[in-house]
């Protein structure tokens, strides 16, 4: 055996390698494959300025199964206190780079089954920088479908186009004559030298350089266009604004840029991305004409011709892609920062809560919840019309804010809200009730659901949406959690951007949320719970079934005895899982069980129990956190778990806020130029910001409309469920548009 050190690392190296059990073998290629990675630690680092040895340190910590909440709360003195932001972009640039390397692996094992690669070519695609420069030096070695210049070659005229291309010749006809030949499908010299220009034509395509020149001035100059497809002007009169519309594409905002996507792929628009022609040709000769003979003169004809036949097209079609992933990426960017602010929305906490689904003809579904969710009471009452049993519906309702000792009243902001609100605060309880509007975005996706048909099969979907209405005012994560964030309704175009990087944008938002806030282990639900660092799916349903037969968990180290919940798992999902009123205090709070240790040296020192330091200013006061640094748990980790000891298990969300709209507006048409209004803001995209103003119908605070200084984004002013003040600029009811300002 003999030692290899590479990247830090040492290997045992065996010589004799039928020794290696599968086992070992396995454990051998996961090393290399960490080996393999690291080398790319460098390079991340630099384009993300960040220090080497870090992201080596996270890129082993992914590969070792950690989860980004895990490394960014738990592995401080490994990371250098990156945030999660900072390892996601590790882990993203990793995964890009993983993707590039196998791409250059493919495309050389290509060419070389060829019998075509050299040295110099290979060494070429190692050091690209890019996939497009990947794919550049791949074109001419690609398997192609035969094609115009393919036929020429089999004809024998790639030596003509190789002449003539070189511009050293300048009598052509008497040259092409000498590859006229019947038998090889060469009648004449015309046949002849439109091979050689085929031939040509696809070298031009082909040339790095050129293509490269090309992508820079559709960036430059480039601009995309859309014109109305005959015939459907009435039918896609949404789009009318692009009927006939020229903009520069790297000026176009990605909403636009999207909306133009969505169009075309209704059939409502044609969409090109023109360049000056002219300019193009001119950039391309720069490059070929070597001379001016008539050799020249066709190696015009075929760079004329390779523009049009086949560069235009090609690199056409990669500036869409290229725009339009970059749309992507910032609709999918302002998903994920909406969804992040609606899952911290503040929650009203555990009380017993009255929620009402609002409506006229069906009626009012009420239910009663308990502390935790639980469904006490359901029924139906009628206050408005057609039915209008007001004086019934409101001795209901106060039976029931009675008997149930409610504390907070919810509605939902969907049809018959706002007089649903009217009629409950008509009510006069004999002591003060809370009512809040909230948000009924999503509730119907959940209850037709198969979670809400599992949580409530005796029930029919009104009962599970004023369920959901009235838990997602208690805890807005823990119920937003059952619902596919797609269908929560505070994206943009979030059906026009790629499905899987947006699922995995989402996903990994919800997870940095969970987390962010911690579950309480022995309420949390399923979904909930499948959120949860290190768990998943599975072993959530194994968590619910261990509480259900045990009685709830009295202790972290209880998860051990959960099956399938290994070690590794343990270590990744035990400090952002609480146990309150438990049997070790620490299981309430983020402090994990690997440190639970220093905690109590901490309290040793104080000769005091560790329940005594919780939440004890004075004694934590006390502790020197220098005295307490450890090898594998620096100054950092100490200061995470004094911060914890003070404020165990805190929720980083805001406190609950009470809002009411104004008593006086209740449809659009109470709207007037000029009315001063309280609002809520329901939804942020790149261009500006949607106002919830009690009406049914939200408005729209242009980005234009929200400071008086110039913002880039709209983040930089508001963001989701935030009170506001706006003004009516202008009321369109013909086309339910309300247009606000900020700007009072």
């Amino acid at each position: 055996m003999e030692i290899c050190l590479k990247n830090n690392i040492q290997i045992w190296k065996c010589k004799n390698w039928p020794c290696f059990t599968k086992k070992s073998v396995f454990l051998w290629h996961r090393i290399l494959s960490i080996m393999e990675k690291k080398d790319f630690a460098p390079q991340i680092a630099q384009e993300l300025n960040l220090a080497a040895h870090h992201v080596a340190n996270v890129i082993r910590l992914l590969d070792e199964g950690a989860t980004i909440p895990f490394i960014a709360r738990y592995r401080k003195e490994m990371t250098g206190t990156m945030n999660e932001e900072n390892v996601a972009a590790v882990q993203k640039r990793l995964e890009q780079l993983t993707e590039l390397q196998k791409r250059k692996e493919s495309v050389i094992a290509s060419i070389r089954e060829q019998e075509k690669l050299t040295p110099e070519l290979e060494q070429k695609i190692l050091n690209a920088k890019t996939l497009q420069e990947v794919e550049d030096l791949y074109l001419p070695y690609k398997p192609k479908r035969r094609t115009r210049a393919a036929i020429a070659r089999e004809k024998g005229l790639e030596p003509l186009a190789a002449q003539i291309m070189a511009q050293n010749v300048d009598f052509v006809d008497r040259l092409a004559a000498r590859y006229v030949n019947a038998s090889k499908g060469v009648n004449d010299l015309e046949e002849a030298l439109q091979g050689a220009k085929d031939i040509m034509a696809e070298w031009v395509s082909e040339n790095i350089n050129g293509r490269n020149r090309i992508r820079k001035i559709f960036h430059v100059q480039g601009d995309i266009s859309s014109t109305v497809v005959k015939g459907k002007e009435e039918e896609g009169k949404t789009y009318q604004q692009y009927f006939d519309f020229r903009e520069p594409i790297s000026q176009a905002p990605s909403h636009r840029l999207l909306a133009l996507f969505r169009a075309e792929d209704e059939g409502m628009v044609k969409l090109k991305i023109k360049v000056d022609d002219d300019f193009v040709l001119g950039s391309l000769e720069s490059i070929f004409l070597k001379n001016d003979n008539a050799s020249s003169e066709l190696v015009r004809e075929a760079i004329a011709d390779s523009w049009k036949r086949l560069l235009e097209p090609s690199i056409e079609t990669e500036i869409r892609n290229y725009y339009k992933e970059k749309a992507d990426e910032t609709a999918i960017r302002v998903f994920a920062e909406n969804l992040k602010q609606l899952l911290l929305a503040a929650p009203m906490g555990q009380k017993r809560v009255l929620a009402i689904d609002p409506g006229f003809r069906t009626g009012c579904k009420v239910v009663v919840l308990s502390e935790t969710g639980a469904l006490l009471h359901n029924e139906t009452i009628y206050p408005h019309p057609p039915k209008s049993d007001t004086v019934g519906a409101m001795r209901k309702i106060k039976s029931l804010v009675d008997a149930y000792r409610i504390k907070v009243i919810a509605i939902g902001n969907g049809t018959a809200g706002r007089e649903t609100e009217d009629f409950i605060r008509s009510i006069k309880f004999d002591r003060d009730l809370m009512a809040v509007m909230v948000s009924e975005s999503g509730a119907s996706v959940y209850s037709a659901s198969k979670i809400a048909r599992d949580e409530f099969p005796d029930y029919d979907i009104t009962v599970r949406g004023a369920v959901s209405i009235g838990r997602r005012l208690m805890d807005p994560l823990a119920e937003l959690v059952k619902i596919d964030p797609k269908s929560i309704g505070v994206g943009q175009y979030q059906h026009d951007v790629g499905q899987k990087k947006l699922s995995e944008s989402l996903d990994q938002t919800v997870v940095s949320c969970v987390n962010a806030v911690g579950v309480e282990l022995n309420t949390a639900s399923q979904q909930l719970l499948s959120y949860v660092s290190g768990v998943g799916p599975t072993l959530a349903s194994n968590i619910i079934s261990y509480r259900e037969e045990h009685g709830g968990f009295k202790s972290r180290k209880q998860l051990h005895e959960v099956p399938r919940l290994g070690d590794k798992a343990f270590e990744q999902c035990a400090g952002f899982l609480r146990i309150h009123n438990g049997d070790n205090p620490l299981d309430q709070s983020a402090v994990h069980p690997e440190s639970y240790h220093i905690v109590e040296k901490m309290a040793k020192s104080l000769n005091v129990k560790v329940k005594d330091l919780i939440g004890n200013k004075e004694l934590i006061a006390k502790i020197k956190p220098n005295d307490f640094v450890e090898q594998d748990f620096g100054l950092e980790t100490i200061n995470d778990i004094l911060a914890e000891l003070d404020k165990p298990g805190r929720d980083p969300r805001k406190n609950f806020e009470a809002f009411e709209f104004d008593k006086n507006i209740r449809t659009i048409n109470d709207l007037r130029p000029g009315m001063t209004l309280n609002g809520i803001v329901t939804n942020i995209t790149a261009f500006g910001a949607f106002v919830d103003i009690g009406v049914h119908q939200d408005g729209l605070v242009h980005i234009s409309q929200m400071a008086d200084h110039y913002i880039k984004d709209p983040n930089e002013v508001v963001h989701l469920n935030q009170k506001v003040r706006v003004k009516v600029l202008e009321v369109d009811t013909n086309r339910n548009r309300i247009s606000l300002t900020m700007k009072l």
